[in-house]
């Protein structure tokens, strides 16, 4: 009684604020239509990372509400916009070290009326929240652009590799993750597809679909798909 009372708490609080009517409400998987996409996002109430327990614990339903809808539009902006991409590979013989710099294009900010939650229920101890995000014409056309042309899809898992002294956001710690999981993604996608390891690329790269974050001995890990875009590659001969 108490997980469906809590449940319909969350709910409510999430429809009145963003609305819960949506495209694709009840279809269960991370699919896409020309309109709109949707995704999954589950947010730990007693939640523990990076060796600290958060200052609210257990967390509040207003405040897992918003992370949720934040992570929400966190992966909606990676998934729609992406990032552009500087990585030097780096190699030990060489003593060149490994770079990687993401800059996002664009972002979607918390309470974007696009944004729609379309079920919330509590499982356990997590709160699991499924959201469109409706999208305009521009959006359409980038979500397009990102299915099509010289994309390339690649795997990668990522970790936070912050300071475990320092205290960092929640979000900041998801964003630190993913993007480690870009890197990764990006770093395995080269490595298969060039003969002579390079010592530069440049390129696009965006969220394939939203991942599941979890706690790897300690440490917060994601394994996401990607969608990349190499747009020019600087071999060691150049230098």
């Amino acid at each position: 009684m108490f997980r469906q009372i809590f449940a319909f708490v969350i709910f409510s609080l999430f429809a009145s604020a963003f609305g819960a009517t949506g495209l694709i409400a009840q279809q269960h998987d991370h699919g896409w239509h020309p309109l709109a996409i949707r995704g999954e996002v589950w947010v730990d109430l007693e939640p523990i990372f990076a060796g600290h327990v958060d200052e609210e614990y257990p967390l509040s339903v207003s405040t897992a509400g918003r992370r949720a809808l934040e992570e929400a539009a966190m992966l909606f902006s990676a998934m729609i916009y992406g990032w552009s991409f500087h990585y030097e590979i780096g190699e030990r013989a060489r003593q060149i070290n490994e770079h990687f710099e993401l800059h996002p294009v664009a972002s979607i900010s918390f309470g974007d009326p696009g944004l729609r939650v379309t079920e919330a229920e509590v499982i356990g101890s997590m709160v699991r929240m499924w959201a469109d995000y409706h999208l305009t014409e521009a959006q359409q056309r980038r979500m397009h652009a990102w299915r099509t042309g010289r994309m390339r899809t690649a795997q990668g898992l990522g970790f936070y590799a912050g300071n475990p002294e320092t205290r960092t956001g929640w979000l900041d710690i998801r964003k630190g993750a993913l993007e480690d999981a870009a890197r990764a993604a990006t770093r395995a996608m080269l490595q298969g597809s060039e003969r002579n390891r390079p010592r530069e690329a440049h390129g696009f790269i965006s969220l394939a679909s939203f991942p599941r974050f979890y706690i790897d001995r300690g440490r917060m890990a994601v394994s996401a798909r990607f969608r990349v875009e190499i747009t020019e590659i600087i071999p060691f001969s150049v230098h």
